[in-house]
């Protein structure tokens, strides 16, 4: 059999203030394209479905459009579990009957030892869930870290392999030795809640989700998907796509998916920023963190970047800010309060003051001075 792996979709997320909607759209229009062209029998969603545990109802109607996609129009069976940013309540909503056109939605932990038999496979579906959880199923509260109640999970579904067939786990949780990038909820305190990879030894295959880079965890039957979508800075150099798995072989093959609108870290000088010769030559409307070498003030420097290129996610220097002896020895007495302010929150900030803080500040300084009766 061939599944395609993905995970950590995130519908409903921001980028920096930013609508990712159609960003999603465009990622989730590839994979359904993969997967008809590459003709799997299934889709595994290795949890984060939505980015919040209380979605949007634009969120939810898009998520359902693009199930409702997959596993209605294009007839494909769908093996999904929820993940630390999902609602497990929400999405189990209407499961009972969804299994009748093979959609698997599994949020708790006890259908984890209910095996999806595939003819020649066993999915063991395993949600995100806390340790109290498994206290709770096993009747043992020894088990207060993630990493013995998930050991304690797989000693049991392991009761449950059938000899003659390949055993897949769906998961979503972090892996001892993965790398992290911002965008991602820490799901361990101190390292008590990272899995060591050979508590997972005995599955052929561990399709996992959390972490957003496909390259955050090298095991030889362990694989992160990665998200579709780069949610971060920090996830500029990662190559979204998704996996596909041979059940046969084991064999996984890595497809990329072409983002809308990149996500890029530009360096330069401010003047060069804003140089035509130089911004016409990159995609200006891509999401972009801007780092400056300039080290003096610059008025206005976000209004007039932004000005010229359209997703600004964040600016920020390389060299920090150089100090004008000059201005530490003037007398600050003789200066403006308002132009005081102006310079410290552009210092602060990175940004200008807007007409409405400029305003409130005058209000605030006419009653400091008493020119206003309170």
């Amino acid at each position: 059999m061939r599944l395609l792996h993905t995970a950590d979709w995130h519908i409903g997320r921001r980028l920096h203030g930013f609508d990712l909607t159609a960003a999603q759209e465009h990622a989730f229009d590839q994979i359904e394209h993969i997967a008809t062209t590459q003709n799997v029998d299934g889709i595994i969603i290795a949890g984060d479905l939505y980015d919040r545990s209380l979605p949007g109802e634009e969120a939810v109607a898009l998520l359902n459009q693009m199930i409702q996609k997959l596993n209605l129009t294009d007839h494909l069976p769908i093996y999904a579990i929820s993940g630390n940013h999902d609602s497990a309540i929400r999405l189990a909503t209407g499961a009972p009957w969804f299994q009748a056109t093979n959609y698997y939605m599994c949020t708790d932990i006890a259908q984890a030892f209910e095996p999806v038999e595939l003819p020649d496979t066993q999915l063991f579906l395993l949600p995100y869930f806390e340790p109290f959880a498994a206290q709770k199923y096993f009747k043992d509260d020894s088990l207060v870290h993630l990493d013995q109640a998930v050991a304690a999970c797989v000693t049991k579904m392991k009761t449950l392999f059938d000899p003659a067939k390949k055993h897949i786990l769906v998961a979503h949780f972090f892996v001892a030795g993965s790398a992290m990038t911002d965008s991602e909820t820490q799901l361990k305190v101190g390292g008590l809640a990272a899995v060591p990879a050979a508590t997972l030894a005995d599955f052929d295959y561990v399709a996992l989700g959390h972490l957003h880079g496909k390259d955050a965890l090298h095991e030889k039957n362990a694989q992160y998907s990665g998200s579709p979508v780069k949610f971060s800075l920090s996830e500029a150099s990662q190559k979204k796509g998704v996996y596909i798995i041979d059940t046969d072989t084991l064999k996984r093959e890595f497809i990329p998916i072409t983002p809308l609108l990149d996500v890029q870290r530009l360096q330069g000088s401010f003047e060069q920023f804003m140089d035509p010769a130089f911004y016409n030559t990159v995609a200006r409307d891509n999401y972009l963190g801007l780092t400056l070498t300039d080290t003096k003030a610059i008025p206005n420097v976000k209004a007039r970047l932004d000005a010229i290129y359209s997703h600004i996610i964040s600016i920020d220097r390389v060299n920090g800010y150089e100090t004008d002896v000059a201005t530490q020895h003037l007398d600050l007495a003789k200066r403006d309060p308002l132009d005081l302010l102006a310079d410290f929150y552009e210092s602060v900030a990175k940004d200008d003051l807007s007409d409405q803080q400029k305003q409130w500040a005058a209000a605030a300084l006419k009653t400091a001075n008493g020119e206003v009766q309170s």
